[in-house]
């Protein structure tokens, strides 16, 4: 990962801050009552200042104080700021107050824990954390913290957040920004209406954004990414310093050149007998996409990922000579070689800035900022097409980039200068699922028989986390991902298809299912879909978040049951068919002599829709649960 910890170290120093102010009465009946519906806490009042009229030497002030109406928002009431080399924490102390708003304690920096911030896939990692959660029995009380912490840099500003909690209202919060008054810096305001307050003196210059009375809101079921809501301010100067790095931009372009000549460029030196040992491996292939197949599984052979985030280590690779002699990077090393690697032959490629993560997040084209990724991919801009590269994974197919960094905006490093990429698709058709099943039903009401499922698209990984474990751990995987009481499983085999442009994972295996179709009399009552039922989404009354559904899927599924003797179809459903905005669903069932044939197809559509349309969708997903559910009814002649 990149940027991981720099984004969660000033979002969380920035966001869980303190504010120590003896002469305002925080008796918590004071609290308006409209802010108490839906939150466990309050903002009383929080001030942020951000001083950066010295680019190595930026302070951030932080006063606030909290109100903590019950045990479930106790986290909101913690302070948890991450520190490193570069990132000095000048103090902090604080106060706490019962529901009156009397004084019942005192608290310094020596009243909080300190740790390191290492993680379990960090091999090197120079950030640490200080924490402190308040120790109270009695609700509600207040929190008042204050702080000081002094940055080394200017390259990366704190993004403000008016509110990022949806359990916590807001009395009073205000951010100011102050720097010289020569300064030129870029400010966008996402959600926040009305322009900041600006006071310009000889010697400085401020602008300062207010929020008041700020409900909290509820979380929302596929609701879209919080940003396209949430009311926050970034800020980017024209003219940085970072870690010694000097440089100035006011586009993606600028940054983009900065990032690759300052950053990167040096760091793609391999030794004489790398090149030759790499030449030799394409030695004879004419076609580039095929030299670049074998230089990317050459890489995922070699090498295996571990994160570094150690001083600018956070944004620049280590030098590529050093992961070929060492085997391990991490995603901006591992880049950084491959596309080292892929110059060596005589291929072009470019580094690419994400932000990766199962929900599809853009960089805004329009405001440059270091700090809009947390992940590095690579581009190989093809005559014929564009190939993208995931080079942390030691299994991934070329060209197959998966559910993680699909489908939004990237950021491409060049020497020419910086420019916004889109990654490829994975939409409704190539997400899917093909399931074929051949079953026998006893007398007994026991299934068994023979199953095979293929998956592509972004449900090509489904099976990852289980391929490679021994078989016992499959079949204990198999029984969580099927859930089905008395389900047993026989000559499992996965099969991976990495050749295709559409890669593929096969699931073979044998099953047994007891009592599976329960037996009364002379009759069998079965539910014909065994392996893929949609649950019902949950109800969301007055909702007023745009309907968000992330990422489209197909599924097609055919179950044969082979009936008992003496067993004919007594009752089963109506054949169905829904087509609706959010996607289409069919149901079949027919009787083929002693053969039951069951077949289900689900498509979903990926999209926004209007709030008022989210019921329509939860009638959707509820009348396909029902018919997922339905029983046929087996009756015996005999």
């Amino acid at each position: 990962m990149i940027f991981r910890i720099l984004t969660v170290f000033f979002f969380i120093g920035f966001t869980y801050s303190g504010f120590a102010q003896n002469t305002t009465n925080y008796n918590a009946d004071l609290i308006p009552s409209n802010l108490k519906s839906r939150a466990g806490a309050i903002i009383r009042n929080m001030e942020t200042t951000v001083d950066m009229r010295t680019q190595d030497n930026v302070m951030l002030y932080v006063k606030k104080a909290v109100t903590i109406l019950n045990k479930n928002a106790d986290e909101r009431g913690a302070l948890s700021i991450y520190y490193n080399k570069s990132t000095a924490i000048k103090s902090i102390k604080g106060i706490l107050l019962d529901a009156a708003g009397n004084t019942i304690g005192k608290f310094n920096q020596g009243n909080f824990s300190d740790e390191s911030a290492s993680n379990d896939y960090s091999l090197f990692e120079d950030v640490r954390i200080k924490t402190f959660a308040p120790a109270t029995l009695s609700y509600p009380y207040t929190v008042i913290y204050e702080y000081e912490i002094r940055y080394k840099q200017n390259l990366i500003i704190p993004d403000w957040y008016a509110n990022p909690y949806p359990d916590v209202a807001v009395e009073k919060n205000s951010y100011t920004f102050i720097c010289k008054p020569e300064d030129k810096i870029r400010i966008k305001a996402y959600n926040y209406k009305g322009d900041p307050e600006e006071t310009t003196t000889e010697k400085t210059k401020s602008l300062t954004w207010r929020v008041t009375g700020m409900n909290a809101f509820k979380r929302e079921p596929y609701s879209p990414d919080a940003d396209s809501y949430l009311t926050y301010i970034k800020i980017a100067p024209e003219q940085f310093i970072y870690y010694g790095f000097k440089g100035n931009y006011t586009n993606w372009n600028e940054l983009g050149k900065w990032v690759y000549n300052d950053l990167i460029k040096t760091r793609q030196t391999l030794k004489p007998a790398t090149i030759s040992d790499i030449n030799k491996l394409v030695e004879g292939i004419t076609d580039d996409k095929e030299k670049a197949k074998r230089v990317y599984e050459f890489m995922q052979k070699k090498t295996r990922y571990i994160s570094v985030q150690v001083g600018i280590g956070g944004f620049q690779p280590f030098p590529a000579s050093e992961v070929d002699r060492l085997s391990y990077g991490d995603c901006k090393a591992l880049v950084n070689y491959t596309q080292s690697l892929l110059k060596a032959v005589g291929i072009n490629s470019i580094y690419c800035v994400v932000n990766a993560g199962n929900t599809k997040k853009n960089m805004d084209a329009d405001f440059a900022s270091m700090d809009q990724g947390n992940h590095i991919i690579l581009c190989i801009p093809f005559k014929s097409d564009t190939t993208w590269l995931e080079c942390t994974s030691q299994n991934s197919p070329f060209g197959y980039l998966g559910t993680f960094t699909d489908d939004r905006t990237v950021f491409a490093c060049t020497e020419e200068g910086g420019k916004i990429l889109k990654t490829p698709t994975l939409n409704t058709t190539t997400n899917l699922q093909r399931r074929k099943a051949q079953l026998t039903i006893t007398n007994d009401g026991d299934v068994t028989g023979n199953m095979q499922t293929n998956v592509y698209g972004s449900q090509y990984d489904n099976y990852e986390s289980m391929i490679n474990e021994p078989y016992t751990e499959q079949l204990k995987h198999l029984k969580d991902k099927y859930d089905i009481d008395n389900i047993n499983f026989s000559d499992v085999k996965f099969i991976q298809k990495k050749e295709d442009i559409n890669p593929a994972t096969t699931e073979s295996l044998k099953l047994s299912i007891l009592k599976y179709a329960p037996k009364t009399n002379n009759r069998i009552y079965l539910i014909p879909n065994i392996f893929n039922r949609v649950t019902s989404i949950p109800e969301s009354k007055n909702r007023s978040l745009p309907v968000y559904i992330n990422r489209g899927y197909s599924d097609e599924d055919e179950i044969v049951y082979e009936l008992p003797d003496g067993y004919t179809l007594e009752q089963k459903p109506e054949d169905v068919t829904i087509k609706t905005p959010f996607g289409t669903y069919e149901m079949a069932i027919k009787l083929d002599g002693k053969k039951l044939i069951y077949k289900r197809k689900l498509n979903t559509t990926s999209g926004i829709f209007s709030a008022d349309k989210y019921a329509d969708m939860v009638t959707f997903f509820s009348d396909i649960n029902g018919f997922d559910n339905s029983k046929i009814t087996l009756k015996s002649n005999n």
